[in-house]
Order: C-alpha cells, then structure tokens, then sequence
C-alpha cells in the first residue's frame, strides 16, 4: 500500500488507545482497503482537540512570510470551455432526458454559493488525433504454469524480445497480463512460441519450458464516442467507455510500466529509486518516491490526472548484511527475517546471475544444509559451492541458507550469495516509527508536491512531449496519436462559509475549519452513575499506588473537567485497580494471560458508568483485547488514556482531558455541540435520519480467511448527535467485484429505523445514504445489490399491523481513495502552509460530465497537501440541489463529536469507519497473526478454499453474537 504523499495523518486519537489504521497497518495493505488502507499519509479527517486553536493560520496577520503557491506568479486563466455559457447549455440539455430509478441522476446545475476563486488542479489535457483508432487483442498463453503471474510476467518480457514482436513494439501497449492494444492492425493470426528462461539468463536451458502466445483480434476502438460523451452528447451518456478508457489508461501507463516498479493493479502507481533518492525508514526499509495516473473524462477535455505518492521498499543490498541486521532479534538462533519481508523480495544470485523470489530464510547454515548432488552423494551446501564453483564462503556457519526454489523443489543458496536489488516493493506492516518516519517524508508542502509531479512526474512516467535532451524512444503515445498538455488545468472553485455553532453555556468562534473554546458546557452533559479506574502496568510503575498524589491528582483533575463541561459525575473518588501485564513487550500467550486477568478484574467492578483505563505504554494486543472485553463480553464503556499524554504539565493535560471527555460525553448520551438554527434547518425541515455505511477487509497480515466486517450508524433523533452502530462479519466474496458490498444491510437499516422510533416517536420521512468505501465502478453494484435491501428494510417496518412506510431514500458515495489535488493560485485563497482554504469546494473542470459530483474540503490541511472527499449522488429521490446538498455536507461536517475541528469526511461515514475499526479489535488475533506467523488452530491438510471456510468459522465463533446488549445502542466506539 503506498501512501498517496502528502497531508496530515488522519490519526485522532481514540481516548489515548492506539491509534488504528484502517484494514490493517498503517501504509501497507489496510482494509486492503485498506482500505488501502490504512491511514493515508495525504488526507486528514480532522482530528480531536477539545482547545483546538485555528490550526495553520491564514496569510497575513503577524505571518512573517506568506504561503508558497506553485506557479504563483504564471497567470491562471480558466479555461473557455468551462464559461458559464458552456455549463449552463450542458445542464439545460439535462432537461430533454427523463431519468427513472434506479438510474444514476444527472447533475441537476452547479453551486453558487461561497467566495468564487481559482485554483489548479493535478489534471493534464490529453489531445487524442481525430479519428484514431485502437485495435484491441486478447492475448493467450498456454504452457507449463501459464496462469501463474509471474510466469505470464516474465512470458511477457520475453516476447518483447522475440523478432515477430518487435517489428511492431514501438505501437504495442501491454498489461503483462491478457490484454494488449495497438496503434495498428496487427497480423492475424498471430502466434509466437517463446523458450522460457529467467531473468538475469542469456538464454534458454536445454530442455526449457515452451510457451505459446497467441494474440487474437478482439474489437477496434472508435475514440468518436468518446468525443461525443466528452462533449455532453445525451445520446453517448449510455455507451459503454470502459474498453477505449482502459485502453487508454494501459496506453499511458506503457511506458511506467517498463521503467518503474509497479505496486497495486486495480489503482497501480508507479515508484522509483531516481531521480529522488530513497529516504531510511528503519529496519532495512525504505520511502520511494513514485506516481499514480489515471485517464479521467471531464466537461470538453479528457484528463490524465497525476498525483504524488510514496510506498516503502527493502533496502537493496547483500542478503548476508541484510540478515546480520535482524541478528539481535534471534536470541541465539541463526538470523531470520520477518515473514513479510521474506515474502517481498527476489534476489539475484552473485555466482550465476539469475533472478529468483525468495522462498524461504532456513534456520541451518550452509555448513549444515544437505542435499543429494546428482550423483545422489550427501553433500553440505558449503562443500557443494566449493567443489562446483570454486567459491569460499565467509560465513559458512554464521548465516542460513535461503531457499529460492519451491517447497516442492528447494534451491539451497548461501545468504552471502544473494543480492537484493532496487525495486523489491514491501508487502508487510509499518511499525509505528516505520509509519511515523513514513508519514514525515511524505507530507510535503503543496508546491512541493505540484513541482515534483510537473518536473519529476512528467518525464518519469513518459509524458512529457519528445525532445532532444529527454528523448522518449519507448513510449508509445506518439504512435497512437496522443498528446499531453504539460501544464496542469486551471479550474473555477469556491470557498463556503462555516456554520455557527452553539454550546449550553459559551462562544465557538470558527477560524479555519476549527475553534477555541473555553469555558463552555456541553449541550447536553451525561450523567455518570459510578466509574472505577484501572491501572495496565507492563512493568514500569509509574505509581507508587492507589494514593500516589500524580494518580489522584490526575482521577480528581479528569473528574473536575467532566463536571466543569456539564456532565454530572459523583463526587467520591473511584476506587483503583492495578494489573501488571505478564511478560510486557511480547506477544502470544502471555499476552492472552495478562487479558484473563483484566477481564477477570473488570468483571467484579459490577455496572459502572464507565471504567477509565490508563496504560503505561501502547500495546496492540491488550488495547483490542480490553475493547472486546469491554462491548462484547461485560457491556462496560472503556475509556483509555494513555499516561504519557495524561501526566503533562498542566496546560497540556487540561487539554488532553478535554479531548477525552469529548468522547466520554458522547459515549454516554450525551451531545458536545450544535449547529446554529440557520445551519441546521436543512436537516430539520422534516425528519430525517442520516445513515453511514462502511466495510473494512482483513489486511495482509491476516489470516486467509479472515471476515471482512461492516457497519451501519445512524441518527437516533433531531439533534443529529447520537450514531449508535449495528455491526456483522461477512464473508469475503470470490467475486472481487462485490465483496465490498454489504451482506446483512436489510436487518441492519431495520435496526437502526427501530432505534429512531424508539428514541423519536416516530420514523423519518427521508433518509440520506452516505456510503463509503467503495470505488466509482461500483456504483452501480451499489444501486443493484444494496439499495434493494435498503428498500426491503422500508418494506419490514411496514408490516405486522404497521402502516406502508416508504422514506424519501438518497445515496451518496464518500470517495477518499482518488487522487485528484488542488492548488491555489493566489496566496489570499490559501492557509499559511499554501494549502486551499477550508470549505473549498469544486464541481467543474474535473468533476464528471454528466454524473452528480463534486469535490469538499471541510478541513484545514494541516500538515502536507489537503485532500477533499469526492461525493457523488447516485440515488436521489429527495431532489437534491447542488447548493443544497455541498452546503448541507460541509456544514455538518463541524458536528463530528470528538472534535472542535470541521472534518474532511462527513460524520455518518466516518462514524461507520470507527466502528468498523473498533469490529476489527475483536477478531484482533485474526487481522495481525500473519505479523507473527501463527500458526492456525483448524488444524489438518485443507485445500485453501477449505483452510479460508474454516478460519471464517473460526472468526465467527470468536465474534459470537457481536455486541453486548448494554452497549450496542451507543457511540461506543467513539
């Protein structure tokens, strides 16, 4: 997973607990979505701050220096093809079409309001030659193990080398895989038989694999279509652009793909070594710096956009030196490396040149490893390089032997022997410091980030126009007559004013997506019955004991900023408990002894309120392990801090608390703020219940088979403050293209319909979707598979004696994962650190011709360059305006309850995001064993499909009935 380069990390802390990146480890793999996931290293949601402060500033005012802006002193012209007279007839045109559900809506105008500005935009005109074609090939291949990638990759590379290709490679473009296009009609039938041999060989063994690739003319791609849906032709808004769009995306991206190294396929980016040089992350990791593109149509121009991004890689360099680093970690035994980085590398050999993937790091020297020679003589592995290629090893008994063949067909290779080379992308987790040095290298300043795509990102990926300093020889996109614009594209946007906001007693004057606030009272405070506190030690002590004047001045300080905000807590001191963990620092058994005794503690403090939980140290088995305890076992709100942040000095902590008791309010019942009455008449002109739906997917490092869980929050009343959750585990789909979709979403809108009745006395007469998580060619999956069990759930509350119900249903996707930026282009439209202003919204230049879409950034971009959310509405049966809905997102974006900072996704999705992370604590040992590579418990010899059923039901044991009783109808994860 790479981290798209650039902004604040999203990172707000949950009560002091571990912050938890999203579907896995931060920066590699989450939710394989990761999502991606994980934290993004390029956008932040806001994060907690209960003092919050203006964040970064805006330009002037006792700033000794304004902010940088890329290409400031260049005019920023707008484009004519985005005058007002343009847009206006395209949506006019909108009216002639009659749009019937479930059809996606057409965009019904674009937004006025706000402080009209302009601003660039990382998108690049693309001129295609009028009346050009693309014939498109599938291409077969049959041979020994030809279905496995790396063998179609490597077949791939071999038939560029082959005559009959290369009289055409200079208009081929390929995907290594099963599809290449030309910029002319090849010959048919064309068939090409390739001798395998690999990398790093000269030629073929006698004997060698033979492979067969045939390309087969699939269908010619008429670019005229395009141009007619580029240019709002309503008769072309139904063709299909799926081929010649990929087509074009494989174009483009032909000739990354042969210089750099590739990570990712559904969004691939692409990385390298140079220009920039690689940045230590730590534990024989390393930051590249590399590029993602993507062909996108807009309003009268195709787009490439192309963004900044950074990914870890292994450090290159001899496998022995390598292996010698870890050397502290073996107590005794003979160096290893971890599972993941074993799984992410290929080395090539020192004695004969070849290329091969690491297998497996054996825990036996080459003085100690045998095999049977081909005579069939036992013969150690140090003797073997010896006799046959006269080599002396320098660590015949001091390193292992790797094996770079196959469990079936071990190749046994001194460590010394191995070479790892550039461009071995790492698969695995990021430590936290891996991820916090991470983050530091790819928050870069907008500038930054907008010259390093223009002057790095350009010429890398083969964009730039040929010249005779920089010629381009193998890009293609000459020969098939495409041209790209080297200045990024100049875009109208907008700047919309913040809401008021309001407390029970106190002022919040917003500046720059947040507020200070001082004495105030929360709208409306909790009321906490009784609480008790426990101690985690993991061998520290900070304490001398339960009278320790540093724990009791902080229990009785947290307390008095409780009472001070508005909640109502009883005046005796809680009683204290202490647990000292078993074996601190290591994971596996001890761990699962030190829970026991939590567990057991936390069960004899009968109901309280809450228990307050201070940890020494973080620690990422027993924060997930006191969540499960605590919402699924015994149904007792924790609340985490860690002590670290709890024992500053007191301004510090006065803060610290502050952003705590945010969430312990909130957990409670209770509500932090509002909005003014002008902001929130939207919402309250009837009643409404906004709804968050999410999915988070076992990472990498989980074990195959690991359920992917998802999540429903929704309002229980009018003051929009309180998102109880309904959560399930699903199993992941074979189908790669609906396994994000929602498998129980009917029984889970049923139950938060029934909590809105129960809490309001009524049901709502609309409901607005906001769903997250899913990438553009999925919409429509989401129009066929979930909004027929949204409608299913309306039906439900329909029947058993109760009248017809039926809402007015809208559906909004939350796009994070794009990579779409905005530059200012003036200093007085941009935050100190040269960042666009909060509330910057866009919905012209680069947004979608005909769908209903728009770009919103709530947010201040503190660090890095700021990412906005792209929405876009593809179910609307209340009518949206585009006003209507922009200004109705950004406003409530300043209702997120842990925060004193307008966030950059709306709450009801980023609620349904937490609960999904806080899902994932309690199947913890299921989503990081491949960290420690346990081994599974189902036991016996199963194919993977049956190994992925049986630890499924294995989670499914482990997840039991979900959330206990006590707790599910509330933010408890918070």
């Amino acid at each position: 997973m790479s981290y798209r380069g650039q902004g604040q990390h999203r990172g707000a802390t949950r009560g002091g607990g571990p912050s938890r990146g999203r579907g896995g480890p931060p920066g590699q793999g989450g939710s394989s979505r990761g999502r991606g996931g994980g934290s993004d290293a390029s956008s932040t949601r806001g994060g907690s701050g209960y003092r919050g402060g203006g964040g970064g500033g805006g330009f002037g005012r006792g700033a000794p220096t304004g902010p940088i802006i890329f290409q400031q002193n260049i005019p920023a012209q707008v484009p004519a093809r985005l005058s007002d007279t343009n847009l206006s007839s395209l949506v006019s045109s909108f009216g002639s079409l009659r749009v019937s559900a479930p059809e996606r809506p057409l965009r019904p105008g674009f937004g006025t309001a706000g402080r009209p500005i302009t601003l660039r935009a990382n998108f690049f005109a693309v001129k295609i030659a009028k009346g050009q074609q693309f014939w498109d090939y599938v291409v077969s291949i049959s041979g020994p193990r030809a279905t496995k990638e790396g063998i179609k990759i490597r077949v791939f590379e071999l038939l560029e080398l082959h005559p009959q290709y290369k009289q055409h490679a200079s208009y081929i473009a390929h995907d290594k895989s099963q599809r290449l296009v030309s910029a002319r009609k090849l010959p048919q039938p064309l068939i090409i038989n390739i001798k395998y041999f690999d990398e790093g060989k000269t030629r073929p063994d006698p004997g060698a694999d033979e492979y067969v690739v045939e390309l087969r003319l699939e269908r010619v791609l008429d670019t005229n279509e395009l141009n007619r849906y580029l240019e709002g032709d309503l008769d072309a808004r139904t063709h299909d652009l799926a081929p010649v769009s990929s087509a074009l995306n494989l174009i483009s991206q032909s000739y990354a793909v042969k210089h750099g190294t590739r990570v990712g396929r559904t969004f691939p980016k692409y990385f390298y070594d140079k220009p920039t040089k690689p940045v230590a992350l730590g534990a024989n990791l390393e930051a590249w710096q590399g590029f993602a593109l993507s062909i996108r149509p807009a309003f009268k121009q195709l787009m490439v956009n192309v963004n900044v991004c950074m990914s870890a890689f292994v450090t290159p360099g001899n496998l022995a030196d390598i292996l010698f680093q870890f050397s502290r970690n073996s107590r005794g035994a003979m160096p290893t490396l971890p599972p993941k980085m074993v799984k992410s590398i290929k080395v090539r050999t020192k004695h004969l040149g070849h290329k091969k993937k690491l297998y497996q790091v054996m825990s036996t020297s080459a003085r100690n490893t045998y095999f049977l020679d081909k005579d069939k003589r036992k013969i150690s592995v140090e003797q073997f390089f010896k006799s046959t290629h006269n080599i002396t090893l320098q660590y015949p008994a001091e390193l292992p032997v790797v094996n770079i063949g196959t469990k079936q067909k071990a190749v046994y290779v001194p460590a010394e022997l191995c070479i790892v080379e550039p461009g071995n992308a790492f698969r695995g987790r990021l430590t936290d410091q891996e991820t916090a040095s991470m983050i530091k290298c790819a928050c870069n300043p907008p500038h930054t980030n907008a010259e390093s795509i223009v002057n790095i990102g350009f010429p890398s990926l083969g964009l730039s126009s040929p010249n005779p300093q920089q010629p381009q020889a193998s890009s293609p996109l000459g020969a098939f007559g495409i041209s790209i614009d080297n200045e990024m594209t100049v875009i109208p946007g907008r700047v919309l004013p913040p809401p008021g906001l309001n407390y029970k007693v106190g002022n919040a004057r917003v500046a720059n997506g947040s507020w200070n606030i001082l004495d105030v009272k929360f709208h409306r405070g909790a009321t906490v019955a009784s609480w008790c506190v426990l101690v985690i030690r993991d061998g520290r002590s900070t304490f001398s004991g339960p009278d320790d004047t540093r724990l009791t001045g902080l229990i009785d300080g947290f307390a008095n900023k409780l009472r001070r905000s508005g909640m109502t807590i009883p005046n005796p001191r809680p009683a204290v408990k202490a647990i000292t963990l078993v074996h601190p620092g290591q994971e596996g058994e001890g761990r699962e002894r030190s829970l026991d005794v939590i567990r057991g503690v936390m069960a004899t403090a009968g109901k309280p309120s809450f228990i307050l939980v201070l940890l020494e140290n973080r620690d990422n088995a027993i924060y997930p392990g006191l969540k499960r305890i605590g919402d699924v076992e015994l149904g007792i709100h924790t609340l985490c801090m860690q002590l670290g942040k709890a024992l500053g000095d007191q301004r510090k902590q006065d803060q610290y608390f502050s952003n705590v008791a945010l969430k312990l309010n909130t957990k409670l019942g209770g509500v932090n703020h509002q909005l003014d009455e002008k902001a929130m008449r939207w919402l309250k002109k009837t009643p409404t219940m906004m709804v968050g739906i999410d999915v988070t997917h076992a990472g990498p490092t989980s074990r195959s088979g690991t359920p992917s869980i998802a999540a429903v929050v929704a309002n229980t009343n009018d003051t929009f403050a309180q998102f109880p959750a309904s959560m399930r585990i699903q199993a992941v789909d074979p189908n790669k293209e609906s396994k994000e979709m929602v498998d129980e979403l009917r029984d889970m809108m049923v139950e938060r319909l029934l909590l809105y009745e129960k809490k309001s006395g009524k049901l709502p007469q609309r409901v607005f979707v906001f769903r997250d998580g899913v990438s553009e060619g999925q919409f429509d999956i989401v129009l066929r598979e979930e909004l027929p069990e949204i409608l299913k759930a309306f039906e439900r509350m329909g029947t058993q004696g109760r009248p017809k119900y039926r809402p007015k249903l809208s559906i909004i996707i939350c796009g994070k994962r794009h990579h779409a930026r905005f530059f200012p282009t003036d200093s007085q439209f941009a935050v100190q650190n040269g960042n666009t202003l909060p509330g910057t919204v866009v919905d012209k230049g680069v947004t979608a011709v005909f769908d209903f879409d728009f770009y919103l950034q709530p947010h201040n971009g503190l660090q890095g360059t700021v990412k906005a959310t792209h929405y876009t509405v593809i179910y609307d049966e209340n009518v949206f305006g585009a006003d209507e809905i922009q200004t109705g997102t950004h406003d409530f974006s300043y209702l997120y309850a842990r925060a004193t900072k307008a966030v950059s996704l709306i709450p009801p999705a980023y609620y349904a995001d937490l609960a999904c992370e806080r899902g994932r604590c309690y199947l913890n040992e299921f989503m990081v064993s491949g960290d420690y590579d346990r081994m599974s418990s189902v036991g016996g010899k199963k194919s993977k499909e049956e190994e992925k059923a049986a630890v499924f039901e294995e989670a499914r044991k482990a997840w039991g009935n979900g959330l206990h009783a006590n707790v599910k109808d509330s933010m408890f994860y918070i």
